[in-house]
């Protein structure tokens, strides 16, 4: 009697872990690898037809009605290749959208995100000497779009330039990607795989250093919260403070923060102190830890990714060079 009463006891148990599995079979690496190419792919779709949009509509360049056009492609690129993607590999959207984490982790996303703006964006203008290179055109007309922000602009600028990013970026990266790579790779591989894929797909050389920072960390915070919440918030926050600043009238002539010399050395401190308090205290935070992987596993996580992910890469590889060159 005690042996059928177990053996009863144990099928729903069993039957439910091989439903858990066959739920989560798409959650892989090879699944991060697609969804980056569908959405390389979704980016020269959309923009093509953002292009004929403008030019047929014979719409002004650099208007106000040409950022929003713009802007909006990626975002719209991406939300078509995430859902395409889980539809094919049968992931459900809760396993690439976890949501509950500790309070502690927006606080620890606001240390990050304010110290990295306030430190380190003085990096973009270095890359840009360091390859003896000026900004180009677009730069300047969306830096001067920016600082002429006021009114109900700003309030379609925020929109464009920082909600929907946040919401759709993280989707992508610190939501499908991470959660598919990280069982497979490792948590320290996969932040790195998520903050070059994230920096590449800007295609914007004067950026692809603090983008690459700014995806690692963001991923970071995602693999200690478990969750994608704090990074999107942090990437809202990271793109909101330009148009934040533009209504304060806190830029120059030059695009630069309206400070003296000594203010400007104060902000980069106190960012910075803000940035190392923020890392030290995820990598102190060891309960949240991702369990370790077989090497072997993590061998064949990272070549699949890479297979899979070759076509996206290769796109944005691309986009990334013309744009270094100033033909894009």
């Amino acid at each position: 009697m005690e042996n059928n009463r177990n053996k009863k006891n144990s099928l729903p148990s069993a039957e439910k872990g091989e439903k858990m599995r066959t739920v989560s079979v798409g959650l892989n690496s090879k699944t991060g690898g697609l969804v980056y190419s569908a959405a390389a792919v979704g980016v020269l779709v959309f923009s093509l037809i953002i292009t004929l949009i403008i030019t047929g509509a014979k719409i002004t360049q650099y208007s106000d009605l040409y950022w929003c056009l713009n802007f909006i492609a990626s975002p719209l690129a991406i939300a078509a290749a995430v859902g395409a993607t889980l539809a094919v590999r049968k992931v459900p959207f809760k396993h690439i959208f976890p949501v509950k984490c500790h309070p502690k982790y927006y606080l620890i996303g606001l240390l990050i995100v304010f110290g990295m703006f306030c430190s380190l964006n003085q990096i973009n203008g270095l890359i840009l000497q360091l390859f003896g290179k000026e900004p180009t055109e677009h730069s300047i007309k969306l830096t001067e779009y920016i600082m002429g922000l006021s009114g109900g602009r700003a309030v379609l600028a925020l929109l464009i330039i920082a909600v929907l990013p946040a919401i759709f970026e993280e989707l992508l990266f610190r939501g499908v990607m991470l959660n598919c790579c990280r069982e497979e790779t490792g948590g320290v591989k996969t932040i790195f795989i998520v903050g070059f894929t994230f920096s590449l797909m800007h295609g914007n050389l004067e950026q692809t250093v603090y983008q690459f920072i700014a995806g690692c960390l963001f991923a970071f915070v995602a693999v200690r919260s478990r969750s994608i919440l704090p990074c999107i918030l942090m990437h809202f926050i990271n793109n909101a403070l330009t148009v934040f600043i533009s209504l304060l009238g806190g830029w120059d002539e030059s695009g630069n923060l309206s400070l003296s010399a000594g203010g400007n050395i104060a902000l980069i401190v106190v960012g910075a102190l803000a940035l190392a308090g923020g890392i030290i205290w995820l990598v102190l935070d060891k309960k949240s830890t991702m369990p370790k992987v077989e090497k072997e596993v993590e061998k064949n996580g990272i070549k699949n990714f890479f297979i899979f992910a070759s076509g996206g890469i290769a796109v944005f590889g691309i986009l990334w060079i013309l744009s270094a060159f100033g033909v894009a």
